[in-house]
């Protein structure tokens, strides 16, 4: 029998570009003659049976808001056993016989759940700003955030070097050193904190601000991804002050790079990975998440999600420091 009804939803953290999934989810949809479900407040609205229809025209000029129009939360009651067949079976009685899940580990860890224990069809479209999910080279909102990141430290740097001033900037990224080391390239930064470096990175960064004033630089830019090891931008800005009598300041970008409009990459991946769930599922497809793999677009099952999560190549870590000299 035909796909004729499907849920989209998002869950977890925002990402720059969810939107761009949920259009296109709806409008691959209804050009296939499906019912879609907006499911509002991701697994929560599972929970509360928060599931309204969703039109194509409901979709209009969402394609450049940040966000997310169905919004989005955390759901502690999915973690019980007993609530996920609740959830399957009210999804049954609804005739939804399928989900796409716009989010990431955590969300998609729930998706492999209900898949298993209850056999509810599961596409996932990788949205986290923390590009962390194995098997894929890009998650939705990772390049907004990484731009946003970009350009407000482009800012930073001119007071740095007016005052010549150390500057410590916090960019998120939970446990995933990813989007600190991408910034700390693309920012010119002078040396970058990130939680799965192996070196002890607090001598490192002394070293290398040493280095940097004998040869002359009197103003440095530091990325510190928010799960360092060391404890984040304000810990490492109180033992550098502490210790070594640094005249320093330190910034928290937080979710300023949650939000803002999505770049066109983000646009443009959350379209092809929106209308490549449907076709997949039509197809047949029951338990799975899309990704990028060396530009190429590609599939993995969704147990895949407990794979290692992937970390900085060593390479890039290594150019920030022969790029700061």
């Amino acid at each position: 029998m035909a796909l004729q009804r499907l849920g989209v939803l998002t869950s977890g953290g925002d990402a720059p570009g969810m939107n761009a999934a949920i259009r296109a989810v709806v409008r691959q949809a209804v050009f296939m003659g499906i019912e879609v479900r907006g499911v509002h407040k991701g697994f929560q609205g599972l929970v509360d049976r928060d599931w309204p229809a969703l039109t194509s025209r409901q979709c209009a000029n969402i394609l450049q808001r940040g966000g997310t129009i169905l919004h989005t939360a955390r759901c502690q009651a999915f973690l019980e056993p007993a609530v996920r067949a609740q959830v399957a079976a009210d999804l049954r009685a609804e005739g939804i016989e399928a989900l796409v899940i716009i989010g990431g580990d955590g969300s998609f860890t729930g998706a492999d759940l209900l898949h298993r224990e209850h056999g509810i069809s599961c596409a996932g479209i990788p949205g986290t700003i923390d590009n962390d999910l194995p098997g894929t080279d890009r998650t939705l909102g990772f390049d907004t955030a990484l731009n946003t990141a970009v350009e407000a430290i482009d800012r930073i740097r001119d007071t740095a070097s007016s005052h010549e001033r150390l500057f410590l900037v916090e960019v998120m990224g939970r446990r995933s050193g990813m989007l600190a080391v991408h910034t700390a390239i693309a920012c010119g930064a002078e040396a970058v904190l990130y939680p799965e470096s192996a070196e002890d990175t607090f001598e490192a960064l002394v070293n290398q601000l040493r280095s940097n004033w004998e040869r002359g630089k009197r103003s440095s830019i530091v990325v510190v991804a928010e799960g360092d090891q060391e404890g984040g931008a304000m810990k490492v800005g109180e033992r550098l002050r502490s210790e070594f009598g640094l005249d320093l300041r330190v910034v928290v970008l937080g979710h300023i790079q949650r939000g803002g409009s999505p770049t066109a990459m983000d646009r443009i991946w959350g379209s092809r990975w929106g209308v490549e769930a449907v076709k997949r599922l039509v197809a047949g497809d029951t338990a799975f998440y899309l990704g990028m793999d060396s530009g190429r677009l590609v599939s993995r099952p969704l147990s895949a999600i407990h794979e290692p999560r992937p970390e900085p190549p060593r390479e890039l870590s290594e150019l920030v420091a022969v790029l700061a000299r």
